[in-house]
């Protein structure tokens, strides 16, 4: 089995906007979560069990997540939805991821060489 890539460590913030994106599309449970976070990123990030219960449970506690008890595929377990306020969550954070995206953006093309201002 091949070894996961670990995310790079400025990617802080970024399972909790994975997270609320994913389940915006579809109800899920936890290991189906990390499965979809896989496919979704073509296996570029493997969030493990020990990144993304933790956001699970903190989004949940926070009130931008419900989990509900359900039987799938036979088996009891923890189905999370987006609540009203999970999708205003997702929203703030897709634009800022956004906007940091642009800026790094223009830090890091070639045209844009300029000096910084000298204090």
């Amino acid at each position: 089995m091949p070894t996961a890539r670990k995310p790079p460590d400025f990617l802080n913030g970024v399972p909790e906007l994975i997270v609320l994106r994913l389940l915006s599309q579809k109800p899920m449970y936890g290991y189906e979560l990390i499965q979809a976070i896989q496919v979704a990123t073509s296996r570029n990030f493997a969030f493990g069990e020990g990144c993304i219960y933790p956001v699970l449970h903190r989004l949940e506690a926070d009130g931008a997540l419900n989990g509900r008890r359900e039987t799938v595929q036979g088996r009891s377990r923890i189905v999370y939805r987006v609540t009203a306020k999970g999708r205003g969550r997702l929203e703030q954070s897709a634009v800022a991821w956004k906007r940091s995206v642009e800026v790094i953006q223009a830090i890091l093309s070639e045209g844009n060489r300029a000096s910084p201002a000298m204090a």
